[in-house]
């Protein structure tokens, strides 16, 4: 199961780094390589769940050992006359449940095409969820660290080592929180720009970015200076970033400019996108050149980009009456896609919208899937919302269904999404 969103965001406050301590006795870090390892294509048997389409069964690994792909610029959607999100917001085109199962966890995900064809998804996962242990051998607390799933098949199923094995190797063993961000690396997105891959995550309602060139071997984590949850007495916050009143969730911060983030690189530009405020939410924006440190982002040009809900709506509401609320209490976990070119281009994001708890939920139970564009080409500009949000599903919607994970593919548009909180689905754009 997929962490609350904005788990991190309750977190307390980090407060001094732990320092470097010893190895336990007789363990040993995981081999850094680990990210190459063929997978076996064993699973965990899961429940059986009524399905209208068959579930392939996932494919096996390669028998002899190949050299690793390498990572490739993501290919432009639309290729071949295949619809685009530019058709969807039209309503030329909707997405269609493709492949019930694809065999990947309940967690968040981002997934690029490879230069062979392959699939890797980045995805975070738990011993709970997946088996996961970290590069020291122990398990994965829940939510968990990122690792890699790969498809053999197109991206119909996915497999994985055995046991899936954290991607970023620690500094120690045994592996630390404070250090390593080994129980918590949730909402991975990655970018890659021709030259090296970027990746962001969030930790404790931070940003976290890293940069690899061959997307197995990484640098140290960058916090994305100021994104943080935090109390007014730590400092003050602009009106965008205050934490407002919720009916069925106390506050216990005042600010907010963090959470699941988004990514996106254009001109040697490196955009993060993230969640501003809280009741009501809005989608931040940073930048900063590709070559800054985690220090050196600002504020866009426009920003927030765009806001939530300016209300939690009637507090018994459910179903098509709630759906105008959705995004009320927070906006995050962006993916953005580029669609056309020139000054007819348009940012396209899919992000995920919770309108909250209702009354008598133990935590946030509604999650919305939203749409939005850039007004302009730039993608720092005014942005607008889809008017048909939230695109999938009426609230309450389970919590998997907010968290979309976009991939082209043949100049196909992919989703992969939970549309029932136990299996994760690709959706495939198709014209109406």
């Amino acid at each position: 199961m997929k962490a609350i969103a904005g788990a991190a965001i309750g977190l307390v406050l980090a407060v001094a780094l732990v320092g470097a301590c010893r190895p336990a006795p007789g363990k040993a870090p995981l081999p850094t390589t680990v990210g190459q390892a063929q997978p076996t294509g064993e699973e965990t048997p899961r429940p059986p769940v009524a399905r209208q389409v068959a579930t392939p069964p996932a494919t096996r690994a390669p028998a002899s050992p190949t050299p690793p792909p390498a990572l490739i610029v993501q290919p432009a959607p639309g290729a071949g006359n295949h619809p685009t999100l530019a058709d969807f917001w039209e309503g030329r085109a909707h997405f269609v449940v493709d492949v019930p199962d694809t065999r990947l966890p309940i967690g968040e995900s981002d997934t690029v095409v490879m230069s062979n064809g392959e699939l890797w998804s980045y995805v975070h996962a738990s011993a709970r969820s997946a088996g996961v242990v970290d590069r020291c051998g122990d398990p994965v607390e829940f939510p968990g660290c990122t690792v890699i799933y790969r498809s053999y098949d197109g991206g119909a199923s996915f497999v994985h080592g055995r046991p899936p094995i954290c991607q970023f190797p620690c500094q120690t063993c045994p592996c630390t929180n404070d250090v390593d961000h080994v129980m918590q690396q949730q909402y991975p997105r990655i970018f890659f720009d021709g030259t090296q891959a970027h990746l962001v995550y969030e930790w404790q309602a931070r940003v976290m970015l890293r940069h690899s060139a061959d997307g197995l071997t990484w640098s140290s984590p960058e916090h994305i200076d100021e994104t943080l949850i935090w109390h007014l007495w730590y400092r003050d916050c602009p009106a965008v970033e205050r934490i407002g009143q919720h009916p069925f969730a106390p506050a216990n911060y005042e600010c907010l400019a963090g959470g699941p983030p988004g990514i996106h690189v254009e001109e040697d530009k490196l955009y993060v996108f993230l969640a501003q405020g809280q009741n009501p939410g809005a989608m931040g924006c940073y930048v900063a050149p590709v070559t800054a440190a985690g220090a050196g982002y600002a504020p866009c040009r426009n920003n927030p980009l765009f806001v939530g809900a300016p209300e939690y709506g009637p507090l018994e509401a459910r179903g098509a009456a709630a759906n105008a609320f959705f995004d009320f209490r927070t906006i995050s976990a962006a993916d953005v896609q580029k669609v056309g070119a020139g000054q007819a281009a348009r940012y396209y994001m899919l992000y995920e919208g919770i309108r909250g708890p209702g009354p008598g939920d133990p935590g946030d139970t509604q999650f919305g899937l939203g749409l939005a564009r850039s007004l302009t080409s730039a993608i720092d500009g005014p942005w607008e919302k889809y008017a048909g949000n939230p695109i999938w599903v009426d609230l309450p919607a389970n919590i998997g269904i907010g968290h979309a994970d976009l991939v082209v593919n043949h100049g196909r548009t992919y989703l992969y999404t939970s549309l029932d909180g136990v299996t994760r689905s690709r959706l495939q754009l198709m014209r109406k």
